[in-house]
């Protein structure tokens, strides 16, 4: 949600302005409504009329809000048209909103360019249910048994190994050459979770057509994802889809269907009720999913594991050649316990300075920097102001992860700070969140971290790498590109050599 955008936005309605005078006394007497002058709101910037704050979140609004946390407060708010926002940018405010009033604010706040109404969202979907009812607890219960249980995982170790085989495989085959590092690892990670569903490879390493497809359509999905919607700040306009954005996410989402809904269908006439179970899809089956809630979790389980796994893995690799001193550290590490046994993930926690490297990036860079956005169910009081009904509700766990306060040099990729240290990514410790906490903590999250320990181990034991033409690492450039994910603004490119 940028200035460029949002400029973007209003250009596309101008055309279009004159059929909508009719409404503009309406929108300006909407703005103007006195429902919260009386209530103790968490102070913020000024806003301006109608726009509020939108102007004022720049292109990188976890930068923006962090900056307005120091001058206002750790917890704020913005009024972006008519739609209220508090973020919470400390760790005492983010243990206030995911742990003592994670009941109240655990509703997620939903774009009004989503496919589906709410009841629809609260049958079918993890990540986007509306509320933590109890269908949603079923589900969320039904994944974390049957994928992300300790067992579960233990048993996927065998598929994860022979996914990383895959991937150094095709990296060795471009020794020499500038290899995309974030797309070879996007499409290692998509495709173990496809065969954790549906026992198949859904994309594959070289750029054939149906590869790049794919790709294709998850990159569109999450650009779409991250587009400031008019409708969400003048819900009166909620209906009318000026964008197109909930269109253009319709022609994606059944596009992506497409690409397993065969999958679903083959299965589905060969299911045999109580038979042997393979995968997840067969689970689906068995509990009597329908396809419409088998494709929306299947694809809410690949866009946020794989996106997020990737990112992290680029940004990793992208401190690592920037510390030359650190990069040598953990490759000896890993070296040392790899020429004697191979590398397991059981065997991570004799890795402790890969451990550290991996929570010092997941500090530094959180894959999603604001978290899902949460909404308040009711009125709430946090930190001494109020909260009104549905508040969007924001924690910038990018900005409590830099905060001096808490962290000694925290602009610097120092994973020492964690060697010895009991802080964790499993939401008990609010000055790390990478992951979340609460109700709506990630429940794959330790999927997500055996996958990220793995895959950097791979490439660091298989390869030294530098960057193209002789760069100097030192000179980087890390600067963020702010979406869904966080990403690098220029995507990582390196050149492999295999080691001896």
């Amino acid at each position: 949600m940028d200035q460029t955008s949002l400029t973007k936005v209003f250009d596309l309605l101008s055309p279009r302005f004159l059929l909508l005078l009719p409404l503009v006394f309406f929108i300006l007497r909407y703005i103007s409504s006195p429902s919260s002058k009386n209530q103790s709101l968490p102070p913020g910037p000024k806003p301006w009329p109608i726009l509020g704050n939108l102007l004022h979140l720049g292109k990188k609004p976890h930068i923006s809000m962090a900056s307005f946390a120091t001058t206002h407060g750790p917890l704020i708010s913005l009024k972006l048209g008519k739609q209220l926002l508090v973020v919470g940018s400390s760790k005492r405010a983010a243990t206030e909103i995911l742990k003592s009033h994670d009941r109240l604010l655990s509703a997620r706040y939903v774009s009004k360019a989503a496919l589906f109404e709410s009841h629809v969202l609260d049958r079918i979907a993890i990540v986007w249910a509306t509320q933590c009812s109890d269908g949603w607890k079923s589900l969320r219960a039904l994944c974390r048994n049957e994928l992300f249980s300790a067992a579960a995982i233990e048993s996927q170790a065998v598929l994860r190994e022979k996914k990383m085989e895959e991937m150094v495989e095709f990296i060795g085959r471009r020794e020499g050459e500038v290899v995309r590092i974030g797309e070879v690892v996007l499409a290692i990670v998509f495709n173990t979770i496809a065969n954790l569903i549906f026992s198949v490879d859904l994309i594959g390493l070289e750029d054939d057509g149906a590869a790049t497809g794919l790709k294709s359509l998850m990159w569109r999905m999450m650009k779409l994802g991250a587009t400031p919607n008019i409708a969400d700040f003048y819900p009166i306009l909620g209906g009318i889809d000026l964008q197109g954005l909930k269109r253009k996410m319709a022609v994606c989402v059944n596009q992506m269907f497409g690409v397993w809904g065969k999958h679903i269908k083959e299965r589905r006439e060969k299911h045999v009720q109580d038979g042997p179970r393979r995968d997840f899809l067969d689970v689906f089956l068995a509990n009597g999913f329908e396809d419409l809630q088998i494709n929306w979790v299947a694809m809410e389980l690949l866009a946020a594991g794989t996106d997020t796994t990737a990112t992290t893995v680029e940004w990793a690799m992208a401190e690592l050649l920037k510390n030359k001193q650190i990069l040598e550290r953990v490759s000896e590490e890993i070296k040392r316990e790899m020429d004697t046994n191979s590398l397991k993930e059981s065997r991570f926690s004799q890795l402790p300075y890969l451990n550290a490297c991996v929570k010092e990036t997941l500090r530094l860079h959180p894959p999603v920097p604001f978290l899902i956005p949460r909404r308040a169910l009711e009125n709430c009081e946090v930190m001494g102001y109020t909260i009104p009904k549905d508040s969007e509700v924001i924690v910038n766990v990018w900005a409590v992860g830099r905060d001096p306060s808490l962290w000694e040099d925290p602009l610097s990729f120092k994973p020492e700070r964690f060697l010895g240290s009991g802080l964790d990514f499993k939401g008990h410790d609010y000055e790390f969140l990478p992951f979340g906490a609460g109700r709506r903590i990630c429940p794959g999250l330790t999927m997500a971290a055996r996958q990220v320990h793995l895959i950097i181990a791979s490439l660091l034991y298989h390869f030294d790498w530098s960057l193209p033409n002789g760069e100097d690492p030192a000179m980087l450039d890390m600067s963020e590109k702010f979406g869904i994910t966080l990403q690098k603004e220029h995507p990582l490119l390196v050149v492999p050599r295999r080691r001896i």
